[in-house]
């Protein structure tokens, strides 16, 4: 593996040389997130104007949140902070979370109320990058590591990455994770779960992708298939399909919307 000197030159001389390529091609040659071996043919491809989640809280449970949570971290091959050998108390800087759970005056701070319903001070809510349709993020990319598809997914090219954490910065959200260490160190035995998804390494961002890597061969997110169907996933911008109608038909909520990021993520409460 090249030292960090090296691969800082490597990012630099791809950020100039790459400049003029789409982002999907930035994309294809970063990270290859369809396995060689594939064997769906082309047409399988799920596509769409624009991705979008609904989280119905309303079905949300503890044994759903902890499913969720932890086929994202086998599947995207996530490291786990606790198998870090290093002093508890730099824990905290080493978390890499894709999916996770908070508490609502946490998730929504500028909706948090004196007497918030009971309801909701006990519901768990399910966290994520929220894909935006302006994301800061990407503005904030001097190497272009972060771009949005034009679909709306908004992915890493992990070669790319740097390691400024501009990005990290630029999200209100608090979706990204910075690899202050080898992540390869916070996996069991140091081995990937999931071979076919890529490891990335110390000094690099990362977050969730919502999935491209299903998505490519005609797949649902992991997050969706294992929540029984508290998560939907779909395409906002097709005004027939089933994501769609559930935002007809339900009162849902945002993050931070005021921010003009245009999240893709939306809560039934």
């Amino acid at each position: 593996m090249k030292n960090r000197r090296d691969f800082l030159k490597v990012a630099g001389a791809s950020a100039l040389g790459l400049s003029t390529l789409s982002a999907g091609n930035a994309f294809a040659i970063g990270e290859h997130f369809i396995p060689a071996d594939q064997t769906k043919k082309k047409d399988s491809v799920l596509e769409g104007t624009r991705w979008g989640m609904v989280i119905d809280t309303r079905k949300l449970t503890p044994e759903i949140v902890e499913d969720v949570t932890h086929i994202c971290r086998e599947k995207h091959n996530v490291p786990d902070c606790q198998l870090f050998e290093e002093p508890k108390k730099n824990k905290e800087h080493h978390e890499i979370k894709w999916i996770w759970e908070e508490h609502f005056h946490n998730a929504f701070p500028n909706m948090a109320a004196d007497f918030l319903a009971k309801k909701l001070e006990d519901t768990p809510f399910l966290v994520l990058c929220n894909q935006c349709e302006n994301p800061p993020c990407v503005r904030a990319c001097p190497t272009k590591a972060t771009f949005k598809r034009p679909d709306g997914i908004v992915l890493m090219d992990f070669h790319r990455c740097i390691g400024c954490r501009f990005c990290m910065a630029a999200c209100p959200y608090g979706s990204r994770s910075f690899n202050f260490q080898d992540p390869r160190n916070g996996l069991v035995d140091r081995k990937p779960t999931n071979p076919d998804f890529p490891t990335r390494m110390k000094g690099v961002v990362e977050k969730c992708n919502f999935c491209a890597e299903r998505l490519a061969v005609g797949e649902m997110p992991h997050c969706v298939e294992v929540s029984k169907g508290a998560i939907t996933f779909g395409d906002i911008g097709d005004e027939h399909s089933e994501i769609r109608l559930m935002l007809e038909e339900n009162y849902t909520i945002r993050r931070k919307v005021a921010l003009g990021t245009g999240p893709s993520v939306f809560y039934i409460v």
